[in-house]
């Protein structure tokens, strides 16, 4: 678990990718049940759209000589996840390892930039709605199987989104620690900066922190715009420093649930490029920047406009 080899750990900014789920659900018209991008990779013209994504990221990074970290499409490719959508375990295991393959030989397109493969691990619940909460325990061997997977796929780390407890944190780097792999946990945060149990930002990091087997090797917020992050790092702390990257949502509404056929705000595009450049002028740490619910390529090309102005 190197991560200190990582090279999003340096200072340059890197890019991720934007809002896979809703791009693809609200600007391009496909059915995901779930929200689940990872069955589009059973087809010829599914592992297409998904190429087209990444490809499309991964243009701006390489034209403004950027790193990328990009999340494999496998955040509802879980357990239960894949059973409500019909999967066996057997054919997880192999969508799983076909998600790390579809961003493996996209980074043999890239220019020699960084491009670091990160598998996403989604919550065993909702991600919104804290209903079923699981001991750290529990979490842990929930996770392990996928986790375990994406590890032995060759992932460069396991990243997990959408978090919004801090056991299920804590059950993802442990089962990540035991599959020898380093763990990036992204809390769901609200406008106030807490996740949605209440628990503030600075709590959830410090208890996983000091709990987990071994400390995830940085965190990240999501689903939240940076104008509502800006007021929440104004605490120079050290749980600050422990923050990396931000995933934003495109509109400064709050935490709100996407739900299918109901269109999402696009925001300032503009503005946002340059609001989450703000961010970084901050919070210097955090270096990993891209998108979250309602975001697409557009927001990502002006985060990296913003960087290069600057």
């Amino acid at each position: 678990m190197a991560s200190k080899g990582l090279p999003q750990m340096r200072d340059e900014v890197f890019l991720t990718d934007s809002g896979i789920e809703t791009d693809l659900i609200y600007n391009h018209g496909l059915d995901l049940p779930d929200f689940a991008p990872f069955p589009l990779l059973e087809s010829v013209d599914g592992r297409s759209t998904l190429l087209d994504y990444f490809r499309a990221h991964l243009d701006v990074a390489n034209e403004r000589g950027m790193g990328v970290v990009f999340e494999t499409p496998t955040w509802r490719a879980s357990p239960d996840w894949g059973a409500r959508l019909g999967y066996d375990l057997e054919r997880l295991a192999e969508l799983n390892r076909d998600a790390v393959d579809l961003l493996r030989g996209l980074r043999e397109q890239s220019a020699g930039f960084p491009f670091v493969i990160s598998g996403n691990v989604g919550p065993r619940a909702d991600g919104y709605d804290i209903a079923t909460v699981m001991s750290a325990a529990e979490a842990a061997e929930y996770h392990a199987w996928q986790v375990g997977v994406l590890s032995a796929s060759g992932v460069d780390i396991v990243s997990a989104l959408t978090i919004d407890y801090v056991a299920e944190a804590i059950g993802i780097a442990d089962a990540a620690a035991g599959a020898h792999v380093p763990s990036v946990i992204s809390f769901t945060t609200d406008v106030e900066g807490r996740l949605p149990d209440g628990t503030t930002v600075a709590d959830a990091i410090e208890r996983t922190d000091s709990e987990a087997v071994v400390a995830p090797a940085y965190y990240m917020l999501n689903c939240t715009h940076p104008h509502h992050i800006l007021r929440m790092l104004r605490d120079d702390a050290p749980w600050r420093r422990r923050i990396r990257g931000l995933r934003a949502n495109a509109s400064p509404a709050g935490l709100v649930e996407p739900e299918e056929g109901h269109p999402l705000d696009p925001g300032d595009i503009e503005e946002f490029g340059h609001l989450m450049w703000q961010v970084h002028r901050v919070a210097p740490t955090i270096t990993i920047l891209g998108g979250c619910c309602g975001t697409d390529v557009r927001h990502v090309r002006a985060v990296a406009e913003a960087v290069i102005v600057a």
